[in-house]
């Protein structure tokens, strides 16, 4: 039987007139993998800091087992400014001892990239007091992960991470024989990691068995059958059940919930998106060019970061973007937006963008804008404008729009000064939707997002009509709004992934495994001449030319092969028909594979 290590007796917590928390009792046993999810302000790091005990309750009790080892990552560390990442995660461990531990080069691997931990200018002797909040972070997350903990607690551990940390995190959580406690809005890590759920609603705690998945299906059943949420939080719930049941094409992992009762629930919700009928209206509203470029290369100060880029974003066009850190990925949204405000006048260090006449740009950054803090948010909003047209025929004012992205109508009488960091997030996208754009930038824009703002700007976009570029870490985020992925891997060139982000994780592990016996090799061949590159510069810039080609053509294959299920789908009764159409697709499906494995040897020339 699994031994309990806290237990959390009728605890409530009150901060000003709200209560955060009202007569919860909780208890975290052995084995457990708890992710606690919720709006911002309801109480998540609360409960969890006076479940650490770092925080006390105003009733009710908290007990710890014991000699409970307990580790705990809050979002404020405690890290010592005067010493250094080697006094603070390895300690006094000599260099043999902690290279020769698998767990240390593994956190120290995952974390940062390397043994010599290569984003800091002196390795593990960097001093921490110049370092910013992120990278400060990491190093307390590496200094928790190396100890041994019965218990581990930890408030938004994907902060800061990119998508392949956010990967490994989440394999060696599962690893870990400790017990865990996180808070994270981070719902592909929910689904990896948790084997329970915590939901913080009003003042208590909703417990769901299994991970965010089944936690998505028990939670819009509980409603359904209970008919307390309001029909659109309920309909919101049900389209993002209708969503993990169909599955995105890179996800790997299936739901554990019982199939039947959610078909049940979802029987009469469509896909998220129309394709083909957004696909009309964006070309209706941008025409057939949006962003064409040819032989572009992207500088950022004196580092160039992309070289011989030919690419075109097309009308409706859903690309999700992701690649190392300083690989570029923001530097080519800002040459991109630089040209859309200059209207092709303002071009990158080479090459030639060509910008659309009706492409409205609408670029979210990663910083908040500054807006007046005297203002309401409901005047911020309407300073843009008092309707918006979302397509469809579907229309809004700028206070329903509020209330859409969470401000109620009380909260829609609140002075900007006076919002979270989250909230001034949600105001900023919500401008930006306001100004209706048919082009959208939008560089990390989960970031301070709950899971119900979240699912709530999903919904938005699924009707969006529009050319749209995301950048993310979040890929749960990405696989729900866009229909493929590019990568910057590093090597100054931008591809297309036909799997998604399950390839680009596979590709960067291929690229660290080449590069690690290539580095041990180089003392060995010392003096010996260099190897003959295995393709001249002209065979590669006429590889990168073909390689652009063949994914123009498996982009036209995805939509036909989305039309021909669709066709099928509505042609069920008509057997003769139906026979006639899965021939077409399984010639279509075959030239794919050919066009991929093209596509496979083209990447590897260029």
């Amino acid at each position: 039987m699994a031994v309990n290590l806290v237990n959390v007796e009728q605890v409530s917590k009150v901060y000003g007139t709200r209560a955060l928390l009202d007569g919860v009792s909780l208890g975290v046993s052995e084995g457990d993998r708890i992710g606690v999810v919720g709006r911002n302000g309801d109480g998540k790091t609360t409960l969890i800091r006076m479940l650490a005990k770092l925080e006390d309750a105003d009733t009710g009790r908290v007990t710890h087992n014991g000699g409970l080892r307990l580790g705990v990552l809050t979002q404020h560390d405690s890290l010592d400014p005067a010493k250094t990442i080697r006094q603070e995660v390895i300690g006094d461990l000599a260099d043999h001892e902690w290279a020769g531990s698998a767990k240390i080069r593994d956190v120290l691997t995952g974390l940062f990239g390397g043994l010599a931990l290569p984003g800091f200018e002196h390795g593990l002797d960097t001093v921490i007091a110049p370092l910013s909040g992120g990278e400060r972070r990491r190093i307390a997350l590496a200094k928790l992960l190396i100890d041994e903990q019965d218990l581990i607690v930890l408030d938004e551990p994907t902060n800061h991470l990119d998508v392949e940390g956010i990967s490994w995190l989440a394999g060696h959580l599962r690893t870990r024989r400790s017990a865990l406690v996180c808070v994270t809005h981070d719902r592909w890590f929910l689904d990896q990691v948790c084997t329970r759920m915590w939901d913080v609603q009003r003042g208590t705690v909703h417990e769901y068995e299994g991970g965010y998945s089944d936690y998505v299906f028990a939670r819009a059943e509980r409603e359904r059958i209970a008919a307390t949420e309001e029909s659109k939080r309920q309909n919101l719930m049900r389209k993002e059940l209708a969503w993990l049941r169909r599955g995105a094409p890179a996800r790997t992992s299936k739901p554990r919930y019982r199939i039947e009762a959610a078909n049940e629930l979802i029987a009469d919700v469509p896909p998220p998106r129309d394709t083909s009928e957004l696909m009309k209206f964006a070309n209706a509203r941008l025409g057939k060019t949006v962003f064409d470029l040819e032989d572009v290369t992207v500088q950022a100060g004196p580092k160039t970061l992309l070289t011989h880029l030919t690419w075109q974003l097309g009308p409706g066009d859903r690309v999700g973007l992701v690649g190392v850190n300083g690989a570029g990925k923001t530097s080519l949204l800002r040459a991109l937006a630089e040209a859309a405000r200059t209207q092709g006048d303002e071009q990158p260090a080479a090459g030639k963008v060509v910008v659309g006449k009706t492409v409205k740009l609408a670029y979210l950054s990663q910083e908040v804008s500054e807006l007046n803090p005297n203002l309401r948010v409901l005047e911020a909003v309407q300073q843009v404008r008092d309707r918006v047209d979302l397509g469809k025929g579907r229309e809004m004012t700028a206070g329903q729009l509020c209330e859409q992205f969470g401000f109620t109508k009380e909260k829609q009488w609140t002075p900007v000064g006076d919002l979270s960091g989250g909230e001034r997030r949600r105001l900023q996208i919500l401008r930006l939707l306001m100004d209706e754009p048919n082009v959208l930038f939008l560089d990390e824009p989960t970031n301070d997002l709950d899971i119900e703002t979240l699912t709530q700007l999903e919904d938005l976009l699924d009707g969006w009509p529009g050319s749209m570029i995301v950048i993310s870490h979040d890929r749960f985020f990405i696989e729900r709004t866009t229909d493929k992925v590019m990568a910057l891997l590093g090597d100054r060139a931008l591809r297309m992934l036909p799997r998604g982000i399950d390839e680009y994780l596979e590709r960067r592990q291929r690229m660290e495994e080449q590069a690690t016996p290539s580095a041990a090799a180089a003392p060995r061949s010392s003096g010996a001449p260099a190897a003959a590159p295995a393709v001249s510069a002209q065979e590669a810039r006429a590889a990168k030319k073909e390689l652009q080609k063949v994914e123009r053509q498996l982009d036209k294959l995805s939509t036909r092969e989305t039309a021909l299920h669709k066709q099928i789908a509505d042609n069920a009764t008509d057997f003769e028909k139906v026979a006639g159409l899965d021939a077409e697709l399984r010639e279509l499906v075959t030239e794919r594979d050919e066009l991929e494995m093209r596509w496979l040897e083209l990447a590897e020339d260029a």
